[in-house]
């Protein structure tokens, strides 16, 4: 018994302490500045102080709208910024995290690592492995090379365009429950709701075939899961931190098992009726036959793979969609003049009747559009990675095991790099500047990611969020409410804290 004691008492130590230390006293000793950390917490209670300090203007509605939102979303990082520059060193627990706003750092950085030898922070691989799972947001190396290999030709143009037609039903259904709740006298309508709603049922149909009905189910528990890991004051980072929050952890767990079920459900009837023919056009279907063609040993996907890869699309796939087309019809609500453009460029080139999916790549403001709200607004407000072996970059070396956390929203705000109107919405700049939108740096502009790991269905994206927005300018106008409160906010995406109440109008 003591023996155990001793051992436990070691364990305790060494993972709260002494690793630790030693780890921040070579990442000092390598030239990396930042808060410092009190271990086990790290520099967690000033991340607390700071969001609590900060006070919540969205008091102001609509009259205070300003799209300078990163001191709003990330206030303790806008601060250390203010104190340690674009690039320093914070710590979760005792993870060191090596926090990046600086677009020519990032390039060097990248240019020295191949896409499958990133890593992903293992501490919200653990964290977040009920939602995600191995999917390939998750997985690395040869792994990732694997799954890649059999998802990507699931994006082509040809199986885009056969899903394409699935996703008109679901916004026609949300357009008419539109009509009605104006037509009995209820012009102001929650969009965001109603637009998560409607992305939910179409990636349910998308990727496997499903009615909403069915598909509700898998993504009620996936959005309760979201709230569970991201909406909580939990430790992430802190040894043994799932039993401080044992209730969460285990809630968490319940819910990923449970939408476990519900996929094996779906992919074990898809199995049992498929022969090995023409696959099923949504992309479960291809995925089945990506790996079918594949299979040699060790290329395809195991059914616990594909079920790891459907929560990852189920969930990347309605919440990046959903949350560009909201913010869009906010900025379209306080810009009438674009909101204006873009109807008469839909009814020059689409016109007022069906949609011919082959005109919507001449769509070319409304691509400006979208892209300026990724800008101001990026549904994917970070991303992270982790090192898996020591990276030289200039005179710096980042050590093997750190983790990386690139701030989007702080670049994408950042005036050196997009000059003085950077919180402006002005589409604009992307009309000569298609790709980058005049920006002086190529990595200060990830809509979708960066490197070798960039999002596989960004083109399903923007194909969506085209034929959904379409479809509404066709049909409404949309301007503020004065009810809605600006307060965007981070729940793992940047959505509206409170909702986005508009008032719609049929044209």
């Amino acid at each position: 018994m003591l023996c155990f004691s001793l051992y436990l008492l070691l364990t305790l130590l060494f993972s709260c302490w002494i690793i630790p230390i030693r780890a921040y006293r070579k990442i000092k000793k390598n030239g990396f500045v930042g808060p410092t950390p009190s271990f086990p917490m790290g520099n967690i209670r000033e991340i607390k102080n700071n969001s609590k300090n900060y006070v919540d203007d969205s008091s102001l509605g609509s009259s205070g709208i300003s799209h300078d939102i990163h001191s709003i979303v990330f206030p303790y990082f806008a601060r250390w910024q203010k104190c340690y520059g674009k690039l320093f060193i914070y710590w979760l627990g005792t993870e060191p995290f090596l926090y990046v706003a600086e677009p020519e750092f990032l390039r060097k950085m990248s240019s020295e690592v191949l896409g499958k030898n990133w890593g992903k922070p293992k501490v919200f691989k653990n964290d977040r492995e009920p939602m995600f799972g191995l999917g390939l947001v998750m997985v690395e190396g040869d792994d990732w090379v694997r799954h890649r290999h059999v998802i990507t030709p699931a994006f082509s143009p040809s199986n885009l365009k056969a899903m394409a037609s699935l996703m008109v039903e679901p916004a026609k259904k949300m357009i008419d429950k539109w009509v009605t709740l104006i037509d009995s006298d209820k012009p102001e309508i929650d969009v965001e709701r109603e637009i998560t709603t409607m992305a939910g049922e179409i990636i349910a149909s998308m990727s496997f075939g499903l009615s909403y009905q069915n598909g509700s189910r898998v993504f009620e528990k996936l959005r309760a899961m979201q709230i569970t890991l991201f909406n909580s004051n939990r430790y992430v980072g802190v040894p043994f931190s799932k039993w401080m929050c044992p209730k969460k952890t285990l809630e968490a767990k319940r819910l990923g098992k449970e939408i476990d079920q519900l996929l094996l459900s779906i992919i074990d009837a898809r199995k049992s009726c498929w022969d090995g023919s023409s696959p099923q056009k949504d992309l479960l279907g291809l995925l089945m036959d990506g790996s079918h063609v594949d299979g040699r040993a060790g290329k395809s996907l195991t059914t616990r793979e594909l079920v790891d890869e459907c929560k990852t699309f189920f969930f990347g796939g309605h919440e990046t969609t959903a949350l560009a087309l909201t913010w869009t019809l906010l900025l379209l609500a306080m810009y009438p003049n674009w909101q204006n453009q873009l109807r008469d460029e839909v009814r020059q080139l689409i016109g007022d009747g069906e949609i011919d999916f082959a005109k919507l790549t001449d769509l070319k403001k409304m691509e400006w559009v979208m892209k300026e709200v990724l800008r101001l607004y990026s549904p994917a407000p970070n991303a992270q990675r982790q090192a898996r072996e020591d990276i030289q970059v200039d005179d710096l070396v980042i050590p093997n095991g750190t983790n990386i956390w690139i701030d989007v929203v702080a670049m994408h705000h950042d005036p050196t790099i997009w000059g003085d109107d950077v919180n402006d919405f002005r589409p604009d700049r992307f009309k000569d500047d298609f790709l980058y939108g005049g920006c002086k740096h190529k990595m200060g502009f990830l809509p979708f990611g960066f490197g070798g790991r960039m999002c596989v269905g960004r083109n399903l994206t923007m194909m969506e969020y085209k034929v959904v927005l379409t479809l509404m300018l066709t049909r409404f106008s949309f301007s503020l409410s004065p009810s809605y409160r600006h307060s965007p906010s981070i729940l793992l995406s940047l959505r509206p804290k409170y909702g986005l109440p508009l008032l719609v109008q049929p044209l």
